[in-house]
Protein backbone atom coordinates (compact mmCIF):
# COMPACT_ATOMS: atom_id res chain seq x y z
CA UNK A 1 0.00 0.00 0.00
CA UNK A 2 1.29 3.66 -0.87
CA UNK A 3 1.75 6.60 1.23
CA UNK A 4 -1.51 8.58 -0.78
CA UNK A 5 -3.05 4.71 0.05
CA UNK A 6 -2.47 4.97 3.90
CA UNK A 7 -3.23 8.67 4.26
CA UNK A 8 -6.16 8.17 2.36
CA UNK A 9 -7.80 5.32 4.74
CA UNK A 10 -6.86 7.64 7.73
CA UNK A 11 -9.28 10.04 6.14
CA UNK A 12 -11.95 7.49 5.32
CA UNK A 13 -11.88 5.90 9.12
CA UNK A 14 -12.12 9.39 10.53
CA UNK A 15 -14.92 10.29 8.05
CA UNK A 16 -16.61 6.70 8.59
CA UNK A 17 -16.85 6.99 12.44
CA UNK A 18 -18.01 10.54 12.22
CA UNK A 19 -19.85 10.13 9.78
CA UNK A 20 -19.48 12.44 7.93
CA UNK A 21 -17.44 13.00 4.17
CA UNK A 22 -14.19 12.68 2.90
CA UNK A 23 -13.82 16.62 2.37
CA UNK A 24 -15.63 17.55 5.49
CA UNK A 25 -12.46 16.03 7.18
CA UNK A 26 -10.17 17.55 4.65
CA UNK A 27 -11.55 21.09 5.23
CA UNK A 28 -11.20 20.31 9.57
CA UNK A 29 -7.62 19.07 8.90
CA UNK A 30 -6.56 22.13 6.98
CA UNK A 31 -8.27 24.42 9.02
CA UNK A 32 -10.48 25.75 6.11
CA UNK A 33 -14.18 27.14 6.84
CA UNK A 34 -17.72 25.50 6.19
CA UNK A 35 -17.91 23.14 8.59
CA UNK A 36 -19.95 23.82 12.04
CA UNK A 37 -18.43 23.62 15.44
CA UNK A 38 -19.92 20.52 16.47
CA UNK A 39 -18.92 18.99 13.53
CA UNK A 40 -15.23 20.37 14.05
CA UNK A 41 -15.11 19.09 17.84
CA UNK A 42 -16.31 15.72 16.96
CA UNK A 43 -13.76 14.87 13.94
CA UNK A 44 -11.10 16.58 16.38
CA UNK A 45 -12.18 14.09 19.07
CA UNK A 46 -11.53 11.12 16.32
CA UNK A 47 -8.58 12.16 15.21
CA UNK A 48 -7.26 12.71 18.80
CA UNK A 49 -8.40 9.25 19.60
CA UNK A 50 -6.78 7.56 16.52
CA UNK A 51 -3.68 9.52 16.74
CA UNK A 52 -3.94 10.26 13.46
CA UNK A 53 -1.01 11.94 11.38
CA UNK A 54 -1.12 13.28 8.52
CA UNK A 55 0.78 12.61 5.68
CA UNK A 56 2.48 15.33 4.88
CA UNK A 57 5.03 13.98 2.45
CA UNK A 58 2.23 12.29 0.54
CA UNK A 59 0.50 15.66 0.65
CA UNK A 60 3.01 17.16 -1.48
CA UNK A 61 3.63 14.72 -3.98
CA UNK A 62 0.14 14.70 -4.69
CA UNK A 63 -0.52 18.96 -4.66
CA UNK A 64 3.81 19.19 -6.56
CA UNK A 65 3.75 22.53 -4.34
CA UNK A 66 6.28 24.28 -2.91
CA UNK A 67 7.00 26.55 -0.19
CA UNK A 68 9.64 28.78 -0.23
CA UNK A 69 11.84 29.54 2.58
CA UNK A 70 14.08 32.28 2.84
CA UNK A 71 17.64 32.41 4.54
CA UNK A 72 19.57 35.33 5.06
CA UNK A 73 23.02 34.93 7.25
CA UNK A 74 26.27 36.06 6.95
CA UNK A 75 28.46 34.54 4.06
CA UNK A 76 31.80 32.59 5.15
CA UNK A 77 34.69 35.39 5.02
CA UNK A 78 38.79 35.54 4.94
CA UNK A 79 38.55 36.39 8.72
CA UNK A 80 36.34 33.25 10.22
CA UNK A 81 35.21 30.48 9.10
CA UNK A 82 32.19 31.28 11.94
CA UNK A 83 28.98 31.14 9.61
CA UNK A 84 30.17 27.61 8.19
CA UNK A 85 29.01 25.92 11.16
CA UNK A 86 25.30 27.89 11.05
CA UNK A 87 24.91 26.80 7.12
CA UNK A 88 26.06 23.27 7.08
CA UNK A 89 23.19 23.09 10.30
CA UNK A 90 20.24 25.00 7.41
CA UNK A 91 21.84 22.52 5.06
CA UNK A 92 21.34 19.26 6.87
CA UNK A 93 17.79 20.71 7.94
CA UNK A 94 16.72 21.84 4.21
CA UNK A 95 17.96 18.31 2.94
CA UNK A 96 15.72 16.36 5.55
CA UNK A 97 12.82 18.53 4.87
CA UNK A 98 13.16 18.69 1.16
CA UNK A 99 11.13 15.72 0.04
CA UNK A 100 8.22 17.74 1.77
CA UNK A 101 8.75 20.28 -0.92
CA UNK A 102 10.74 22.81 1.13
CA UNK A 103 13.06 24.79 -1.27
CA UNK A 104 15.71 26.90 0.88
CA UNK A 105 16.72 30.15 -1.28
CA UNK A 106 19.71 31.50 0.32
CA UNK A 107 20.68 35.30 0.56
CA UNK A 108 24.54 35.88 2.38
CA UNK A 109 25.55 38.62 3.44
CA UNK A 110 28.90 40.57 4.36
CA UNK A 111 28.84 40.94 8.44
CA UNK A 112 31.37 43.63 7.69
CA UNK A 113 29.00 45.84 5.45
CA UNK A 114 25.21 46.92 6.17
CA UNK A 115 24.75 47.64 2.12
CA UNK A 116 25.67 43.94 1.62
CA UNK A 117 22.71 43.19 4.12
CA UNK A 118 20.06 45.31 2.26
CA UNK A 119 21.11 44.39 -1.30
CA UNK A 120 20.19 40.70 -0.08
CA UNK A 121 17.36 41.94 1.44
CA UNK A 122 16.49 43.52 -1.90
CA UNK A 123 16.36 40.32 -3.89
CA UNK A 124 14.42 38.23 -1.84
CA UNK A 125 10.55 38.19 -3.46
CA UNK A 126 8.27 38.48 -0.38
CA UNK A 127 5.02 37.39 -2.67
CA UNK A 128 7.19 34.01 -2.83
CA UNK A 129 8.60 33.25 0.64
CA UNK A 130 6.22 31.25 3.22
CA UNK A 131 9.50 31.52 5.80
CA UNK A 132 12.16 33.73 6.46
CA UNK A 133 15.77 32.43 8.61
CA UNK A 134 17.08 35.36 9.50
CA UNK A 135 20.71 36.44 11.35
CA UNK A 136 20.17 39.96 12.21
CA UNK A 137 23.63 41.30 12.16
CA UNK A 138 22.63 44.96 11.52
CA UNK A 139 19.61 45.62 14.10
CA UNK A 140 17.97 48.87 12.83
CA UNK A 141 18.03 47.48 8.76
CA UNK A 142 16.93 44.09 10.07
CA UNK A 143 13.87 45.52 12.67
CA UNK A 144 12.89 47.68 9.22
CA UNK A 145 12.94 44.04 6.78
CA UNK A 146 10.97 42.22 10.13
CA UNK A 147 8.18 45.00 9.75
CA UNK A 148 7.68 43.85 6.39
CA UNK A 149 7.61 40.61 6.99
CA UNK A 150 4.93 41.20 9.74
CA UNK A 151 2.85 43.16 7.87
CA UNK A 152 2.62 39.98 5.49
CA UNK A 153 2.14 37.61 8.04
CA UNK A 154 5.39 35.54 6.98
CA UNK A 155 6.60 34.21 10.43
CA UNK A 156 10.08 34.42 10.84
CA UNK A 157 12.43 33.09 13.33
CA UNK A 158 16.18 34.97 14.25
CA UNK A 159 19.14 32.84 15.25
CA UNK A 160 22.89 33.62 16.37
CA UNK A 161 21.20 37.03 17.82
CA UNK A 162 17.49 38.36 18.47
CA UNK A 163 16.19 41.66 18.56
CA UNK A 164 13.63 42.26 21.16
CA UNK A 165 9.94 43.49 20.79
CA UNK A 166 9.04 42.12 17.74
CA UNK A 167 6.78 39.20 16.69
CA UNK A 168 9.83 36.21 15.55
CA UNK A 169 7.94 32.97 15.94
CA UNK A 170 11.57 31.73 17.83
CA UNK A 171 14.77 32.73 18.08
CA UNK A 172 17.38 29.94 18.54
CA UNK A 173 20.95 31.14 19.99
CA UNK A 174 23.11 32.56 23.17
CA UNK A 175 21.75 34.43 25.83
CA UNK A 176 24.03 37.14 24.77
CA UNK A 177 24.02 38.73 27.97
CA UNK A 178 24.55 35.97 30.04
CA UNK A 179 27.89 35.07 27.51
CA UNK A 180 29.31 38.15 28.58
CA UNK A 181 28.02 37.63 32.53
CA UNK A 182 29.69 33.78 32.51
CA UNK A 183 32.90 35.35 30.71
CA UNK A 184 33.16 37.98 33.86
CA UNK A 185 33.04 35.31 36.17
CA UNK A 186 35.57 32.93 34.31
CA UNK A 187 37.90 35.99 34.47
CA UNK A 188 37.38 36.85 37.89
CA UNK A 189 39.32 33.87 38.72
CA UNK A 190 42.18 34.44 37.29
CA UNK A 191 42.74 38.41 38.65
CA UNK A 192 44.56 40.09 41.15
CA UNK A 193 42.08 42.95 42.63
CA UNK A 194 44.54 45.77 41.26
CA UNK A 195 44.89 44.01 37.48
CA UNK A 196 42.83 46.21 35.01
CA UNK A 197 40.77 44.32 31.83
CA UNK A 198 40.54 45.30 27.96
CA UNK A 199 37.26 44.57 26.76
CA UNK A 200 38.03 44.62 22.59
CA UNK A 201 35.08 45.04 20.40
CA UNK A 202 35.98 44.70 16.45
CA UNK A 203 33.65 45.36 14.06
CA UNK A 204 33.31 47.45 10.74
CA UNK A 205 29.63 48.18 12.03
CA UNK A 206 30.08 48.70 15.96
CA UNK A 207 27.51 50.75 16.31
CA UNK A 208 24.83 48.97 14.88
CA UNK A 209 26.30 45.54 16.61
CA UNK A 210 24.03 45.21 19.27
CA UNK A 211 25.07 41.82 20.23
CA UNK A 212 28.46 42.35 20.62
CA UNK A 213 26.93 45.40 23.27
CA UNK A 214 24.72 43.34 24.84
CA UNK A 215 27.82 40.88 26.02
CA UNK A 216 29.38 44.04 27.26
CA UNK A 217 26.79 44.86 29.22
CA UNK A 218 26.70 41.49 30.77
CA UNK A 219 30.92 41.26 31.17
CA UNK A 220 30.63 44.86 33.34
CA UNK A 221 27.44 44.26 35.08
CA UNK A 222 29.49 40.86 36.91
CA UNK A 223 32.06 42.99 38.09
CA UNK A 224 29.14 46.00 39.88
CA UNK A 225 27.07 43.17 40.73
CA UNK A 226 29.84 41.37 42.56
CA UNK A 227 31.54 44.81 43.80
CA UNK A 228 34.67 43.84 42.44
CA UNK A 229 37.10 47.02 41.77
CA UNK A 230 38.93 46.13 38.67
CA UNK A 231 39.13 48.78 36.66
CA UNK A 232 37.48 48.24 32.85
CA UNK A 233 39.51 49.75 29.61
CA UNK A 234 37.34 49.12 26.01
CA UNK A 235 38.51 49.71 22.65
CA UNK A 236 36.19 49.83 19.75
CA UNK A 237 38.49 48.98 16.20
CA UNK A 238 36.04 49.56 13.49
CA UNK A 239 37.91 47.98 11.06
CA UNK A 240 38.77 44.24 10.94
CA UNK A 241 42.17 43.78 8.82
CA UNK A 242 45.15 42.42 10.84
CA UNK A 243 47.28 45.80 10.53
CA UNK A 244 45.04 48.33 11.70
CA UNK A 245 43.72 45.79 14.52
CA UNK A 246 47.56 45.35 15.71
CA UNK A 247 47.94 49.31 15.46
CA UNK A 248 45.34 49.56 18.13
CA UNK A 249 46.17 47.15 20.06
CA UNK A 250 49.43 48.67 20.07
CA UNK A 251 47.86 51.88 21.53
CA UNK A 252 46.00 50.78 24.39
CA UNK A 253 48.33 48.36 25.74
CA UNK A 254 51.11 51.19 26.06
CA UNK A 255 48.66 53.33 27.58
CA UNK A 256 47.60 50.77 30.28
CA UNK A 257 49.11 48.13 31.95
CA UNK A 258 46.23 45.13 31.10
CA UNK A 259 45.94 42.15 32.69
CA UNK A 260 43.62 40.39 31.00
CA UNK A 261 41.27 41.11 27.67
CA UNK A 262 37.69 39.82 26.60
CA UNK A 263 36.92 39.81 23.35
CA UNK A 264 33.49 39.97 22.40
CA UNK A 265 33.26 37.89 18.78
CA UNK A 266 35.13 35.30 17.47
CA UNK A 267 37.40 37.81 16.14
CA UNK A 268 39.49 36.72 19.67
CA UNK A 269 42.02 35.12 17.09
CA UNK A 270 43.35 38.42 15.73
CA UNK A 271 43.83 39.87 18.83
CA UNK A 272 45.58 36.47 20.02
CA UNK A 273 48.20 36.87 17.00
CA UNK A 274 48.87 40.62 17.97
CA UNK A 275 49.76 38.89 21.65
CA UNK A 276 51.71 35.98 19.93
CA UNK A 277 54.26 38.08 18.01
CA UNK A 278 54.58 40.41 20.38
CA UNK A 279 55.43 38.09 23.25
CA UNK A 280 52.56 39.19 25.56
CA UNK A 281 50.99 35.61 25.57
CA UNK A 282 51.06 36.51 29.58
CA UNK A 283 48.15 38.25 29.69
CA UNK A 284 44.61 36.54 30.02
CA UNK A 285 42.61 35.82 27.01
CA UNK A 286 38.74 34.96 26.36
CA UNK A 287 36.68 35.07 23.12
CA UNK A 288 34.12 33.54 21.42
CA UNK A 289 33.72 30.94 18.84
CA UNK A 290 34.78 27.37 17.84
CA UNK A 291 36.63 28.61 14.46
CA UNK A 292 39.68 27.12 12.64
CA UNK A 293 41.77 29.74 13.53
CA UNK A 294 40.32 30.24 17.69
CA UNK A 295 41.10 26.46 18.01
CA UNK A 296 44.72 26.78 16.76
CA UNK A 297 45.45 29.69 19.26
CA UNK A 298 43.65 27.95 22.12
CA UNK A 299 46.34 24.87 21.94
CA UNK A 300 49.18 27.13 21.71
CA UNK A 301 47.95 28.30 24.29
CA UNK A 302 47.34 32.22 23.67
CA UNK A 303 43.82 32.10 24.11
CA UNK A 304 42.87 30.41 27.70
CA UNK A 305 39.09 30.17 27.26
CA UNK A 306 36.45 30.16 24.04
CA UNK A 307 32.79 30.70 24.90
CA UNK A 308 30.74 28.12 22.29
CA UNK A 309 27.50 28.62 21.90
CA UNK A 310 26.16 25.88 19.14
CA UNK A 311 26.32 27.54 15.91
CA UNK A 312 25.20 24.47 13.75
CA UNK A 313 22.51 23.57 16.42
CA UNK A 314 20.99 26.99 15.69
CA UNK A 315 20.78 26.53 11.76
CA UNK A 316 19.23 23.27 11.94
CA UNK A 317 16.49 24.11 14.89
CA UNK A 318 16.14 27.18 13.29
CA UNK A 319 15.36 26.20 10.18
CA UNK A 320 13.26 22.80 11.19
CA UNK A 321 11.02 25.23 13.58
CA UNK A 322 10.11 27.47 10.81
CA UNK A 323 9.14 24.30 8.67
CA UNK A 324 7.08 22.98 11.86
CA UNK A 325 4.99 25.96 12.19
CA UNK A 326 4.60 26.87 8.39
CA UNK A 327 3.44 23.18 7.56
CA UNK A 328 2.40 21.36 10.37
CA UNK A 329 1.39 24.53 12.50
CA UNK A 330 3.32 23.45 15.26
CA UNK A 331 4.87 26.48 17.99
CA UNK A 332 7.45 25.74 19.78
CA UNK A 333 9.05 27.44 22.87
CA UNK A 334 9.82 31.94 21.89
CA UNK A 335 13.56 31.92 22.86
CA UNK A 336 15.76 29.14 22.56
CA UNK A 337 18.72 29.78 24.10
CA UNK A 338 22.10 27.50 23.56
CA UNK A 339 24.09 26.00 26.39
CA UNK A 340 27.22 27.86 27.17
CA UNK A 341 30.22 25.46 26.69
CA UNK A 342 33.49 26.59 28.15
CA UNK A 343 36.05 25.46 25.96
CA UNK A 344 39.36 25.25 26.97
CA UNK A 345 42.77 23.58 25.04
CA UNK A 346 41.88 20.20 26.95
CA UNK A 347 38.34 19.49 25.83
CA UNK A 348 38.54 21.41 22.71
CA UNK A 349 38.95 17.83 20.55
CA UNK A 350 36.35 16.83 22.37
CA UNK A 351 33.76 19.09 21.78
CA UNK A 352 31.11 18.59 19.20
CA UNK A 353 30.34 22.06 17.75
Amino acid sequence: MSAKDIELTGVKEIARRANVSIGTVDRVIHDRKGVSQNTKDKINAIIKELDYQPNIFARRLASKKQVVFAVLIPKISQETNYWEAPLLGIDQAGAEISPYGIVLQKYLYDVNDKNSFLEQIKLIDLSLVKGVLLAPSFIEESEQFVKKLEIRKIPYVFINSDIQGHESLSYFGPDLYQSGYLSAHLMKYLLKKEDKILIVNISQEIDNQHHLLRKEQGFRNYFSDNKLENVIVKIDIKHTDYTYISNSLEQVLKSHKIAAIFATNSRVSTVAKYLAKTGDQHRILIGFDYTKENLAFLKEGDIDFLICQKPREQGYKGLMALYQFVVHSKTGEKNNFMPIDIITSENCDFYIN
